[in-house]
């Protein structure tokens, strides 16, 4: 079964104040999105479908998208704050696009196979693109990356994490819950999501229902976003759907503060002097 690579990377010129000024993290000037796209196309994905925002298309090709494009076959579909709006006029002062529910939606354009959905500013590990892609070409079902908790933790401040019940190898719940460190009183061994997804096409149009019904009732609410975690919870409920949870002791990083850039880097070095890289 033909698996796609699904990023999604509107959100990186909000979060590094413009992509000319992300920080390169790997010894050669590599972005994390660099180091996930090699795991995946090593892991056996050959198809990436990238979702940007229009304004920050070019400064991301020249970026990054010039280096993904060579390997692995590459598309882009775009996520404004008016996509796939439903008649639904977005509300002045409204500029950034409504979360990573509408940011998959919006990949229905292109994707036509079982996909793999990562963030683009997070790194997940070598070894859990493999596990992603083996289930997701052998099984029907839903899947989601389980990481351990006191693996996804800055030193440098709280974050926020999906955090899941678990039954029988299945997800059974998952909270998105904010301003997490190691003095939360959470178990570092629970598991969390950092959404990186194994979907089925008919999310599609599970996705765009539920956009329709988040607008009726947010349209005038100008920080709510349609956050994919919390529609997939829904789909379990509403559907019967089940998501299997791969779990994974590999180590995620991630720029969430400044101070993280330094760690990541040192990170990545270690990583490419083992030979990984």
């Amino acid at each position: 079964m033909n698996t796609e690579l699904v990023i999604m990377a509107a959100g990186m010129g909000s979060r590094y104040g413009g992509l000319k000024q992300a920080a390169p993290l790997g010894p050669d000037g590599q972005l994390i999105i660099d180091y996930s796209v090699y795991d995946a196309v090593e892991a056996g994905f050959d198809r990436a479908v990238i979702i940007i925002r229009r304004d920050i298309e070019h400064d991301f090709r020249e970026a990054c998208g010039k280096r993904i494009e060579k390997s692995i076959d590459t598309e882009y579909v775009f996520q404004d704050a008016d996509s796939h709006m439903h008649g639904f006029k977005t509300p002045a002062g409204r500029a950034k696009p409504w979360g990573t529910g509408q940011a998959i939606l919006c990949a229905g354009e292109k994707v036509r196979n079982p996909f793999l959905v990562i963030n683009a500013d997070d790194y997940y590990g070598k070894s859990v693109y493999k596990v992603m892609y083996d289930y997701l070409s052998n099984n029907s079902e839903m899947c989601m990356a389980g990481y351990r908790l006191g693996n996804t933790l800055s030193d440098n401040g709280t974050v926020s994490r999906g955090v899941c019940e678990v039954e029988n190898g299945y997800l059974k719940k998952i909270t998105e819950t904010h301003e997490i460190d190691r003095n939360s009183g959470l178990d570092l061994d629970t598991v969390v999501s950092m959404n990186m997804w194994g979907l089925d096409v008919g999310i599609f149009d599970y996705l765009d229902k539920e956009f329709e019904i988040f607008l009726k009732e947010n349209i005038n609410e100008p920080k709510t976003e349609f956050c994919l975690p919390t529609i997939i919870d829904k789909r379990i409920r509403e559907e019967g759907r089940r998501v299997k949870v791969l779990d994974t002791n590999e180590k995620w990083y991630g720029v969430t503060y400044g101070e993280d850039a330094d760690v990541v880097r040192a990170a990545f070095k270690e990583l490419t002097d083992k030979g990984l890289y």
